[in-house]
């Protein structure tokens, strides 16, 4: 997943934008670059975590390179989370979400939020 595709995510459920992003896993290409106006994204740089208008300079040529491999998107407002799984943003509606997406939490419990671990929805460690 490209760092700049948070520019544009919110959160399926509630609709709230930002998420937050907990990267565990990322690749480089060394030879990409921006084909584009810099900067790439028009809100938000999730690269750096920041509302793109604070930013001087922003760092489109380094983050342009990069992709998200393994990762989990976070809506902070109703504390949903949605695993990012070889490099594909995993964001379906809770009704159609598996169990199976417990062997995430599993998984990366040690980088996780206990927030989420603990009450995460629509499942978590707590309750599955």
């Amino acid at each position: 997943m490209k760092y700049r595709l948070m520019d544009i995510l919110a959160c399926p459920m509630c609709k709230h934008f930002h998420l937050d992003l907990y990267v565990f896993q990322e690749k480089e290409y060394q030879k990409r670059e921006p084909n584009e106006k810099i900067p790439l994204c028009e809100i938000y740089c999730s690269y750096k975590n920041v509302e793109v208008k604070e930013m001087a300079n922003p760092p489109c040529f380094e983050c342009i390179k990069k992709e998200i491999v393994e990762g989990l998107l976070v809506c902070p407002s109703c504390n949903r989370w949605y695993p990012i799984i070889d490099e594909i943003p995993r964001m379906l509606p809770d009704k159609l979400r598996k169990k199976d997406d417990l062997d995430f939490l599993r998984k990366y419990k040690d980088k996780i939020p206990q927030k989420v671990l603990d009450s995460g929805l629509p499942f978590n460690l707590k309750n599955p």
